[in-house]
């Protein structure tokens, strides 16, 4: 299968891709970033867990899934430094990762349907699939920096709040979450490096790699004459002139 066909690379890229961004999206949305155990010596109440989220806190008796206490504006008081920045990190992170998949989604509908010639006229404006490619590798590159980065100082923020308070805080299953979405974004845009090195073309510009010769902006076809054009004058004055024996 030649570069310009739809690559199994950038196929299984996509689809990563798009596992990854639904990842983030649960990781968002999941109240499940933080846990609070509170624990209680009479023996007719019952310990509570508080599940903290970064738009949600939701409070509940051990046993039970039912919340006691919900917050729904808890987004809008958030006390927390690491949540407060997993709120505008992870959006962006999936907003990142959303344009890198557009652009993956063109480049490949560009290999499929596009000619491996482009017009003369958009030669030297016009981004082929390969830089559509590059350009989605590094946009899911920084996408799984934006939200890797965070997400593990969530833990190390966990241990700042038990040496503060109480050791009653532990980090939950969103952290998980977001940490192997960040993998999946990682893993997406290093098959994309790998599909892009693999067909790049080394004489072509930096961002057209497929094309190994550019059609030339001077080119021209040649126009028919007849041969008696290509005759000097001289040739053309002289009479031939022939005896017959």
């Amino acid at each position: 299968m030649g570069c310009r066909d739809v690559h199994a690379a950038t196929v299984l890229a996509f689809l990563s891709g798009t596992a990854s961004v639904a990842g983030l999206l649960a990781a968002v949305l999941l109240p499940n970033w933080r846990q609070m155990r509170l624990y209680t010596f009479n023996k007719n109440e019952r310990n509570v867990t508080v599940y903290t989220g970064l738009w949600i806190k939701c409070a509940r008796f051990d046993g039970s899934r039912d919340c006691v206490i919900y917050d729904p504006q808890w987004y809008t008081a958030v006390d927390q430094l690491d949540l407060r920045v997993l709120q505008f990190a992870l959006p962006l992170s999936m907003g990142t990762a959303v344009c890198a998949l557009f652009l993956c989604l063109i480049g490949m509908c560009n290999t499929a349907f596009v000619s491996s010639v482009p017009n003369i006229k958009l030669a030297k404006c016009l981004v082929n699939s390969a830089g559509c490619h590059l350009v989605a590798g590094l946009l899911f590159l920084l996408a799984c920096a934006i939200c890797l980065t965070p997400s593990i100082w969530v833990i190390f923020y966990n241990n700042y709040l038990n040496r503060k308070y109480e050791p009653v805080f532990s980090f939950d299953v969103s952290v998980f979450i977001a940490i192997a979405s960040a993998g999946g974004l990682f893993f997406t845009s290093i098959m994309l490096f790998l599909w892009y090195c693999a067909c790049k073309s080394s004489p072509s510009p930096f961002w057209q790699p497929l094309y190994p010769h550019t059609p030339s902006m001077h080119s021209y076809n040649a126009q028919p004459y007849s041969a008696r054009s290509r005759l000097s004058a001289i040739e053309i004055d002289i009479p031939v002139v022939t005896h017959s024996s």
